[in-house]
């Protein structure tokens, strides 16, 4: 049976930022890597990978995802980023130390390679990846543009922060039976 190399694919034009520019209309620098623009056209919940691994299974609508390392960001209405720590303290979560952050106006992420075309080893990639015209259906607060099909952005930031505090509480126990079964028994 003869062995047949497939024809490699043809560069898209332009590279990754002209396609989030032309695609998205996302403001996208050129270079390595490719940063787009937060507080423009969205602004970015940034959470642990794990925490963010569990909002995903109990979240089925969100605006787009990135995982960068050990990090997932999810992509919210422009604005959200301004109204984090008030969100957080109406929910009751001000004051406990959860590793969530929000990128806004005047704030960068790395791009993942655009859907469907692979990054060489890439610091990023979409797991649910943007799709051109859907800005109406990121995340938002009611008043902050979103339309009545987006997702509620007080529901995600309750998730989010929920499963950031169990990330939080698992790793801390996780770290203390490590110490515990170190420790030699002491016998008197």
């Amino acid at each position: 049976m003869p062995f047949t190399v497939p024809s490699p694919r043809t560069p898209f034009e332009g590279g990754a930022a002209q396609w989030y520019r032309s695609e998205l209309g996302w403001a996208a620098t050129d270079g390595s890597p490719v940063r787009l623009a937060t507080g423009v056209r969205f602004d970015v919940l940034d959470l642990s990978a794990d925490a963010g691994a569990a909002v995903l299974r109990r979240v089925a609508c969100t605006g787009p995802v990135a995982l960068m390392g050990r990090r997932m960001r999810l992509l919210v209405a422009p604005g959200s980023a301004e109204e984090l720590p008030g969100l957080l303290d109406w929910l009751e979560w001000g004051g406990v130390d959860l590793d969530i952050t929000a990128l806004g106006a005047g704030g960068a992420m790395t791009a993942p390679p655009p859907p469907g075309r692979p990054g060489t080893r890439p610091a990023a990639m979409w797991l649910r990846p943007p799709a051109p015209g859907r800005e109406a259906q990121l995340p938002a607060l009611a008043g902050l543009g979103g339309s009545g099909d987006a997702p509620d952005l007080v529901r995600l930031v309750d998730t989010a922060a929920t499963e950031c505090h169990r990330a939080r509480l698992t790793r801390t126990a996780r770290a203390d039976t490590r110490r515990a079964t170190s420790q030699p028994l002491a016998f008197s």
